[in-house]
Formats: structure tokens, C-alpha cells, sequence
């Protein structure tokens, strides 16, 4: 007859959860490593420590806690706080790191950035095995209904939490880094204008030959074919890389939430300009351009007049606006979108587009959106509803987002030249 000897099953057991929590350890440590490196110690650009304090103390706080509790959890749990921080590890290495590192070579924090990956699949491997190692023990019925709450929990997690915090740190952590080739009809001046918040934007200009100017926003990429036809029509014209991306100091955040320095600066910089008029200037935004120009306008009156194409949601506020309820745009998705972003971008999100847009008036608003654009777009006819006179509205069912002129070139030109002919050329 076989005796086990049933006082060593504490100790290994003991043992294996100390292995355990020392690689789970350290691939937290090498998380660790890089909120330190990328807030603190290589910010980007134009940046310093103190401008990532919230950015870089609360990740830090959730890494530190998640160390302390995990020797005092149970397995399950265990996995599903390895699985977490590994997922968001390797997700936020990749956007990050592995994004610049493809498109220009690593530099800076993005070497820690690529071990970060590393640890995080350290951290996935640690989360699997404690997940296959906990299956024993107790009835089957009791296995099996354990299994299913864990892979309950997990799915909400990683769907809830995971995929939205995964998709913010690409939003808050990536930005173009290449200037595209100027395809414009005609060759730009290069040009450098300082934000109020100590940051250098490079940009291009086209001189006006009327009088007005017009910004195109976002970057030097997008704009670039509206920019040109504005130009031919006698109108200078702005397009710059804002912060974070391209040659422009800063950290990105493709939401638009830090953008308002940015299209501050390019007004002032347009007012310099001898071949404007300082009270001809306007401004057409694309997507998150066009979201960024509304509230511009809202909160100055030194643009004129703004066309905006495809603004939607850039945080829960409109989230709660969209038509169809909460499940359409994935509400739950924006609300932790929204609470990551403003950790990562170190400030509180913005104020509703519908409650801005009710500011900008009697200035001319012009809002174009795609019958087939990305969620959200259709609360241009919000904007249009909560907008005070003059006001235009247009949809393009056949399009997609920022596809207007694409889908019809020339009535698109016509409807845009002519908006901005009447808000800044007339009684010239």
C-alpha cells in the first residue's frame, strides 16, 4: 500500500505560488520600468516629469497594488490580474514602442518599451499557468463552475477594460512621426510657431493672395487636398503637425483632448502673417480636426468660420448623445476610454461638442457628414440642432468618414469655396 505524505502538499504548494509570484514580480517590475522611463525620465519633446505626474503616479499605484495583493488571492484571480497587466503590457509596448520602432528605429524610452512587451508575455505565460495549475481540487461540479466564473469574469475584463485601456494608450502614446511629401499644387513654406504651453509646431504655408486664410487641420497629411483646392482659390492656408506628431513637440493624443494650445497658436501665427487679414481667418477640420475647430471657435472669436467633416465622439459626453442609446456606441467602452485617457493625458476630458457649439454663433458654421462614416458621425445633426444661425448641414450618404470630396469632388469644392467666399471675402 502507497502512503502520501500529505504535510509536504502545503509546502510545495507554497513553493509553487512563490515561483509563481516571483516572475509575476518581475515582469511587473519591467512595467514599472517603462511608466517610469516614458513619464519621468525621457519624456517626449517639449515635455518634462511634472507634466505626467497623474500619467505616471497612477499606473505606478495600480502596478504597486496589484504586487501587494497578489500572494493574498486566490488563483483565479491571480490569472486574471497576470492575464490584465500582460495584455495591457504587450498592447502598449506594441502601440508604442513597436509602432516607432517600425516606422523610424527605437530612440529613447522605446527600448524599455520592447522589454515591456517581453514582460508582458512573461505575464501572459505566468496568468496561463496559474489558470492550469488551479483546475484541481474538489468535485467536478465545483471544477467546472469555477472555470465558467472565471472565464466569465475574464471575458468582461478583457473586454470592458482590457481592449478600451489598450486602445487609449495608442491613442495617448502614438502619433505620425513622419512628414509626408507636400502634394499641394505648389511648394509650402516651412514654418514653426510656439504653442502658450511652451511647445514648437512645424507646419506649412501657402501665402494668401485675397486677403484670408484658412486653417486645414489635422496634420500635413489628411488636409493636403482640400489645402490645395483652397489655395488655387486664392486663400492661404495652414496645415501643421500637432502635438506629438510628425516634427512637432508634445505628447499625441489622436482625441484631440490637448488640442486647443494648437489651433490657438496657428490663428496667432496666421495673424502675423502680412497677407492676412486678421479678421479673415477660418478654419476647416477633418474628423478630430473637425471636433477641435468647433470648440475653437466656441472658445474664441478669432475664427471666423469653420467647416467641419466627421466630428463625433471624442469622449462619454457625446457618447450619451448617440441616437439608438448607450449599445450603439458601446457605452461602458467609452466611459473607461474616457477615464483612461484622462489619466494619460494628465487632464479632465473636454466639454460636449453639443454644448459648445451653441457659442460660435453669429459666426458661420458649415458640418458634413458620411451616410457611411464611423460611429458617432451622425451627431453632426446634433451639432447642427444645438448650433445658433448661420448654420449648414450637408450629408453624404455615398461617403465615408472624410470622404466627402472623394465622393463628389466638385460639388464639394463648390459648396466649401463658396462657404468660405461668403464668411471671409464678403464686403472685402
Amino acid at each position: 500500500m502507497e502512503i502520501t505524505d500529505v504535510s509536504r502538499e502545503p509546502t510545495a504548494r507554497a513553493a509553487t505560488v512563490g515561483r509563481e509570484y516571483g516572475l509575476f514580480l518581475l515582469g511587473a517590475a519591467v512595467v514599472a520600468l517603462h511608466v517610469l522611463d516614458d513619464n519621468f525620465i525621457q519624456p517626449q519633446p517639449g515635455t518634462s516629469a511634472g507634466d505626467h505626474l497623474v500619467s505616471g503616479l497612477v499606473p505606478l499605484a495600480l502596478v504597486a497594488g496589484a504586487a501587494v495583493l497578489y500572494p493574498r488571492l486566490r488563483a483565479g484571480l491571480r490569472a486574471i490580474i497576470a492575464l490584465t497587466l500582460g495584455l495591457l503590457a504587450v498592447a502598449g509596448g506594441i502601440a508604442e514602442a513597436g509602432y516607432y520602432t517600425f516606422k523610424v528605429g527605437a530612440s529613447g524610452d522605446d527600448y524599455t518599451g520592447l522589454l515591456m512587451i517581453a514582460a508582458g508575455a512573461l505575464l501572459l505565460v505566468v496568468g496561463a499557468w496559474t489558470l492550469w495549475t488551479s483546475r484541481r481540487g474538489g468535485s467536478r461540479r465545483r471544477r467546472y463552475l469555477r472555470r465558467l466564473g472565471i472565464g466569465v469574469l475574464g471575458f468582461v475584463v478583457f473586454f470592458e477594460l482590457v481592449v478600451p485601456v489598450a486602445f487609449t494608450c495608442g491613442y495617448t502614446h502614438a502619433g505620425r512621426p513622419i512628414v509626408p511629401e507636400a502634394n499641394l499644387g505648389a511648394d509650402p513654406e516651412e514654418v514653426t510657431f510656439t504653442t502658450n504651453d511652451g511647445l514648437e509646431l512645424s507646419g506649412w504655408y501657402l501665402p494668401s493672395t485675397n486677403g484670408a486664410a484658412v486653417i486645414a487641420f489635422p496634420g500635413r497629411k489628411g488636409p493636403q487636398r482640400i489645402a490645395g483646392i483652397l489655395a488655387d482659390h486664392g486663400y492661404g492656408v495652414l496645415l501643421f503637425d500637432r502635438r506629438g506628431e510628425g516634427e512637432s513637440d508634445g505628447d499625441p493624443n489622436a482625441l484631440g483632448w490637448s488640442g486647443i494650445p494648437d489651433i490657438e497658436a496657428a490663428i496667432a501665427y496666421l495673424q502675423s502673417r502680412p497677407d492676412v487679414d486678421p479678421e479673415r481667418i477660418g478654419g476647416i477640420g477633418l474628423s478630430v480636426g473637425g471636433e477641435l475647430l468647433l470648440q475653437a471657435a466656441a472658445e474664441t472669436d478669432e475664427l471666423k468660420a469653420v467647416v467641419s467633416e466627421g466630428a463625433g465622439v471624442r469622449s462619454a459626453r457625446e457618447a450619451l448623445l448617440a441616437s439608438g442609446g448607450a449599445e450603439r456606441l458601446g457605452l461602458p467602452f467609452w466611459l473607461v476610454t474616457t477615464g483612461a485617457t484622462a489619466v494619460f493625458d494628465n487632464q479632465l476630458p473636454p466639454p460636449s461638442l453639443k454644448d459648445l457649439v451653441g457659442e460660435i454663433a453669429p459666426r458661420p458654421i458649415f458640418l458634413i457628414y458620411a451616410g457611411h462614416g464611423q460611429g458617432g458621425e451622425e451627431l453632426s445633426a446634433d451639432y447642427y440642432e444645438a448650433a445658433g444661425e448661420p448654420k449648414t448641414l450637408w450629408e453624404i450618404p455615398e461617403a465615408g468618414h472624410t470622404g466627402g470630396l472623394s465622393a463628389r469632388p466638385e460639388e464639394y469644392e463648390r459648396r466649401v469655396v463658396a462657404f468660405f467666399d461668403d464668411a471671409l471675402l464678403e464686403n472685402r
